[in-house]
């Protein structure tokens, strides 16, 4: 069995990237090792991986027991980016970036990249520059493609197909209408060379969806689309997928992880393709390191002679020249406190221009010390004096709290929305527009179909400008 995974992780050093259950505060100490573990995958294809190689690290780009493979956006730094991670029991025999050959190398690369007459070489040039896709070999003469592809091919893909305008016009779906059969693994229905691997097994499932807005919350009531998918030749769908499904309890990404099941067995290759990040310099242990540019001087003969006697001197002769230098920098210590140099320790030594007490001066007696006793009277009245100024001391506090209260407001209440009666949240308008940068006052709750009353309602209202 070959079980393949793939998975829009929205950024492969996100804090939050791990697979925890249920739980995403979780994932915090997943490492890249771990999340491949529960995905339990033969092979696993990352997108949106927005890593450019010069950020990349050897935890992230070396596992153990599986080879990678990485896409780097040439363009942008944390931008798109694609990555293969393959056990060493399905290594490629060839591995290539893009999708024209025009990153290829001539070495180790996969080829056959049909006609692309209708883009000229700057078009081609520039989509796999963006690192978006990658190309992998393995024994199977058959061609799976999966990922990412941004778009909800029917109705029943997304949630609220019904009020989007011009649905079927799209020419992400009408692009997808020429790539995949109509009507599943129906035979003789198929206009397309490949197949929707998912609606092949569940053909009417509703609610499969595999992306979700995290802005809205809109995951938690499951109003989202199914963006991702595995397709697979017809053939090879018909004769060896065993199983294609959706892990939406996978959290970490607005994506959720989709995979299939082949009853195929994989075959690794000898080597891994020269694509293989283990090759690059920086973690092949290849690249040139500081130490290499820094070339020993040649001794001096003068200093080789020198160096040459000291190492020859018996016990006797180098405990003499060790008394000798001790005396030379004693004498330099003495002529240098000669020249007015100061010693710390005379920093804390007494002046001299400070007045010595006098042995003859007479102490005043201890009972010209004592004060005379006060009378309880006038501890009384020292006390309700103490505790009238404290009184009164309070009091101009409190007037001076009250009257910064009244200047300063604070923020007002958030206003109620009208389908729950209960607080709203403040939004800003980021579209642009005349109204960028503008506050609003939205229902609380997560978005979801408006026949579902635990669902966002539809109030809406302007903040008023402080």
């Amino acid at each position: 069995m070959l079980r393949v995974v793939s998975w829009n992780i929205n950024g492969i050093r996100s804090p939050v990237q791990g697979v925890g259950y249920e739980d995403p505060s979780n994932c915090t100490a997943m490492t890249m090792g771990r999340i491949l573990d529960k995905l339990d995958a033969d092979i696993v294809c990352l997108q949106e991986t927005k890593v450019t190689r010069d950020v990349l690290t050897e935890p992230l780009a070396i596992i153990e027991g599986c080879n990678s493979y990485f896409s780097f956006s040439r363009n942008r730094s944390g931008y798109s980016g694609v990555a293969t991670f393959c056990k060493d029991s399905a290594t490629p025999v060839a591995a290539e970036e893009g999708l024209s050959g025009l990153l290829a190398t001539q070495n180790g690369d996969v080829g056959c990249y049909g006609n692309m007459d209708d883009f000229t070489q700057e078009e081609l040039r520039a989509l796999d520059s963006e690192g978006r896709a990658l190309l992998t070999q393995h024994k199977i003469c058959h061609v799976i493609i999966l990922g990412d592809l941004n778009t909800a091919h029917r109705p029943i893909d997304h949630w609220d197909a019904v009020n989007l305008e011009c649905f079927e016009e799209d020419p992400g779906r009408k692009w997808m209408d020429h790539l995949l059969s109509n009507l599943g693994c129906q035979a003789g229905s198929h206009t397309g060379p490949f197949i929707d691997s998912y609606r092949c097994f569940h053909p009417k499932q509703k609610g499969a969806f595999t992306c979700w807005s995290t802005v809205s919350g809109a995951r938690h009531l499951n109003y989202g689309s199914r963006l991702d998918y595995v397709l697979g030749d017809r053939t090879l769908v018909m004769d060896t997928f065993q199983a294609s499904f959706l892990l939406p309890e996978v959290m970490g990404s607005d994506h959720c992880p989709v995979g299939a099941v082949l009853s195929v067995s994989s075959v690794p290759a000898k080597q891994c393709p020269p694509l293989c990040t283990r090759f690059l310099p920086e973690f092949a242990g290849t690249q040139l390191k500081i130490l290499r540019f820094l070339v020993r001087l040649e001794q001096d003969p003068v200093f080789r002679q020198s160096a040459l006697q000291l190492s020859n001197q018996t016990p006797v002769q180098m405990r003499q020249n060790k008394a000798r230098v001790r005396s030379t920098r004693s004498r330099l210590s003495q002529a240098g406190s000669s020249r007015g140099q100061k010693n710390l320790m005379s920093y804390f030594q007494p002046s001299s221009s400070r007045p010595q007490a006098s042995p003859n001066l007479e102490l005043p007696s201890l009972g010209t010390l004592m004060t005379p006793k006060t009378s309880e009277e006038d501890v009384m009245a020292n006390v309700v004096e103490g505790w009238a100024k404290a009184s009164e001391a309070k009091d101009e506090k409190e007037v001076r709290t009250s009257f910064w209260k009244s200047l300063l407001g604070g923020p007002l209440p958030m206003p109620l929305c009208g389908g729950h009666r209960e607080p709203c949240v403040m939004r800003t308008v980021k579209k642009p527009g005349p109204n960028l940068g503008r506050h609003f006052y939205m229902c609380a709750r997560p978005q979801g179909p408006p026949t579902d009353p635990s669902s966002r309602c539809s109030f809406f209202l302007w903040s008023r400008p402080s």
